[in-house]
């Protein structure tokens, strides 16, 4: 008989959310189903295994990917509504919304390979999640078929999800103090099946991994199979660098398709990142004509407009130094002072010159 799970059935934060079932466990913690009365919905929570709190490098990277999603608000990134450290036993955490559906790993597991009309128009919309995350300098840095799931949202089918940000490499201005680096160039994580060549040699990254990695991911999705054969994780990782990928058509000779599609994916899985699409965008336009009606009536992955509203959080945030509305205050005393002082000197000299007149 298994032990309970100390999580389960518990009430967190004041009673907030009742946490009702474990519905996943991976390495560095589980993921609970759980009730918010008080929105009247299902939320997911993601809890560190306490084990594993007293690991900062764990630590760190659980919280980066709470604050990598907490700045994103497209629609095929999953939400997170908040995210801390549990007052009772230290547990960091992130509240999500609660999905209904399968991962894409699990979607091919069971139907087979995805025909491209299906498939396209489910990685165009995971374009548009990655597009806005590099617009704000984060890079995903783990795609894989089981980080995209296929939720039923609003009567729609195939409607994807990117998750898992956990090793997501921001931008050094949107780390707080104190954060530890864990992304240094040198130094390789990821899922060797799905990592560009740059990142299994340990470089720094940039989005054209990820659009890269994504494109593994297409092929899986569409033939079943990975562009290479290989039989070991570190011979996937040396085929990433040194040897090109496997055609389409080569793979799965009993499947037709257009060679134009084995062009797109043959760019887009370049060894050199200047050689592929240079953005997530240009990688979706470019699938889009052999997507069906589906991908055609898709927007365009469009560049984010503004900030998102960040997650709630209970932990510290250092004091801001400055702020805008003091220095737009200050800019316009100083012009009305400058404004005022021409205005007296302008005076002065009318009436100097008057009197020297008058003589």
């Amino acid at each position: 008989m298994r032990p309970k799970d100390q999580f389960v059935g518990r009430d967190i934060l004041g009673g907030e959310y009742q946490i009702l079932e474990k519905i996943g466990t991976g390495g560095m913690g589980s993921v609970y189903k759980a009730s918010q009365p008080a929105m009247n919905r299902m939320v997911a929570i993601k809890i560190l295994h306490p084990k594993l709190a007293n690991r900062k490098d764990l630590a760190s990277r659980f919280r980066r990917e709470a604050r990598a999603m907490s700045q994103l608000s497209h629609p095929n990134t999953v939400k997170v509504f908040n995210f801390g450290e549990l007052e009772e036993d230290g547990s960091l955490y992130i509240v999500m919304e609660m999905l209904e559906g399968r991962n894409l790993n699990q979607t091919v597991r069971k139907d087979g390979p995805i025909p491209p009309e299906r498939a396209i128009p489910i990685l165009i919309q995971v374009c548009g999640a990655l597009q806005e995350a590099h617009d704000l300098g984060i890079v995903h840095r783990d795609l894989k078929p089981e980080n995209i799931f296929l939720a039923r949202q609003g009567g729609i089918n195939d409607y994807p999800k990117v998750l898992d940000f956990g090793l997501a490499k921001v931008t050094e201005r949107q780390m707080n103090p104190g954060s530890i680096i864990l992304t240094q160039e040198g130094m390789v994580f990821g899922t060797p099946e799905f990592m560009s060549p740059e990142q299994a040699q340990g470089k720094t990254l940039d989005a054209r991994s990820d659009i890269y990695s994504l494109a593994v991911i297409l092929y899986e999705v569409l033939t079943g199979k990975l562009p290479f054969s290989a039989k070991s994780p570190m011979e996937y990782i040396q085929k990433h660098v040194t040897e090109p990928i496997i055609p389409l058509s080569e793979r799965v000779p009993e499947h037709r398709f257009p060679s134009a599609l084995d062009e797109v994916l043959a760019r887009a899985l370049s060894k050199k990142p200047e050689q592929r699409f240079q953005s997530a965008s240009e990688f979706a336009e470019a699938l889009r004509p052999y997507g069906g009606p589906a991908a055609q009536a898709l927007p365009a992955p469009g560049q984010t407009s503004s900030a998102p509203e960040p997650a709630r959080t209970s932990e510290r945030r250092p004091p801001l130094q400055s702020s805008a509305g003091g220095q737009s205050q200050s800019s316009t005393a100083l012009l009305l002072g400058v404004a005022a002082l021409c205005l007296i000197v302008g005076v002065l000299s009318a009436v100097m010159l008057m009197r020297f007149l008058g003589h």
